[in-house]
């Protein structure tokens, strides 16, 4: 049967039939040091993960034939500058969110709504900025990606009693920089306040953004405030010193947010810092846009394969930092394949015409697998991805009832 790319409404909440997926060559379960796990079908009840490596020809409402492919927890993008819908204004970008489901991402962080026309720098502005969009995302999810949105962009005029009124609102994310403070330490206590009330706190790092008023948030700025995530280290665009990021992965216990629309040398030497001091497990992955770098619908995919291929780490641990290790860090059950988790995967194959015969080692070498499925929540979001290259093989969905 054919499948549309995307699906109405009504299939964003839980699935209540079952799923399977079978003939995988093998899934990667997200976890920090693991190997590929050689296992044939994942069988999906509702919107979990139910079983792993049992009977092909278990009952289902629906069965994939996976055709060789490998499956991957969803990915996470940490770093997306929203606004309101599926819409950017920053790039004049409509349909974003949709196509980066395309390159495998299940789930996106807020890097705050910095990109909303005319936001707001005032008290009750800000907060009400934070509070829409949460409850926007909250109703409206392009392509069933899991949207984590509504981060608060702080500011010198907020309160500390407002910290603990917006997480009864169900408000959980926050970001310190974009021009609320002129003095980067000053927002120390209201990361204390925020992170009290159950906030993950991401801090811009490094040089000034396009954004205007922003100003350089150093290393020793980033160590006074203990944010949950140091975000960007690697440059959004102009990355920390060198001898900076050290002192980070030291003194700190931050998450280590590298992204795509940074310097991938400095994003290479802090994979090798966090390796030599055992810190992996703190790299997450993110892509800073829509930004002025652009629109990047394979950002996640394409930075996971030259982390790997050019830092000489395997691509299962590297998918780690775009699944558990972000999971983690945002309190989510999701980025890990497991019985009992939610069942966000994708189904990549290597890509037609390349030398490899796995889309892990694909991804050693450097090449993007090529996306043959992607589900979100135990639904079927997308087959053949419109942005990857082609895989080897497409997917088929073998019955519906």
């Amino acid at each position: 049967m054919t499948w549309d790319e995307t699906y109405p409404e009504e299939f964003f909440g839980p699935r209540s039939g079952t799923l399977l997926i079978k003939n995988l060559r093998g899934i990667v379960t997200g976890r920090l040091g693991e190997v590929v796990r050689e296992v044939e079908t994942v069988l999906i009840e509702g919107d979990r993960i139910v079983a792993i490596g049992g009977p092909a020809d278990a009952e289902a409402d629906v069965v994939i034939d996976a055709k060789g492919a490998v499956a991957l927890p969803g990915l996470f993008d940490t770093h997306t500058h929203f606004s309101i819908g599926d819409f950017n204004p920053k790039q004049n970008t409509i349909g974003f969110i949709e196509s980066y489901m395309h390159g495998g991402v299940t789930s996106m962080m807020s890097a705050g709504e910095v990109h909303f026309p005319g936001r707001p720098m005032d008290r009750f502005g800000v907060k009400a900025v934070a509070v829409a969009a949460n409850r926007s995302f909250t109703n409206n999810r392009p392509g069933g990606v899991r949207i984590h949105g509504g981060s608060l962009m702080t500011g010198p005029y907020m309160e500390e009693e407002d910290y603990a009124d917006l997480a009864k609102q169900g408000i959980w994310l926050m970001k310190v920089g974009f021009g609320g403070f002129n003095v980067p330490q000053d927002a120390v206590p209201h990361v204390r306040w925020a992170q009290a009330a159950g906030f993950v706190v991401m801090s811009h790092s490094g040089g000034a953004s396009s954004v205007p008023g922003v100003a350089p948030i150093t290393v020793d700025d980033l160590i006074a405030m203990r944010p949950d995530i140091a975000g960007h280290i690697n440059g959004g665009t102009t990355s920390l010193p060198e001898a900076d990021v050290e002192r980070l992965v030291k003194e700190s216990d931050a998450a280590l947010q590298l992204v795509q629309a940074g310097n991938l040398s400095a994003s290479l030497n802090i994979q090798r810092m966090a390796a030599e001091h055992g810190a992996l497990d703190r790299v997450i992955l993110g892509s800073d846009t829509p930004s002025g770098t652009g629109v990047m619908p394979l950002a996640i995919i394409k930075t996971i394969a030259e982390l790997s291929s050019i830092g000489g780490v395997p691509a299962t641990d590297v998918i780690a930092y775009a699944t558990s290790n972000a999971a983690r860090v945002l309190r989510r059950e999701e980025g890990v394949l497991e019985e009992g988790r939610p069942a966000d995967l994708v189904l990549v194959q290597q890509p037609v015409g390349g030398p490899a015969d796995h889309p892990i080692k694909a991804l050693n070498r450097g090449d993007i697998t090529g996306i043959a499925g992607v589900i979100i929540n135990g639904q079927i979001r997308a087959l053949r991805s419109r942005n990857s290259p082609a895989p080897i093989r497409e997917v088929e969905v073998q019955s519906h009832r």
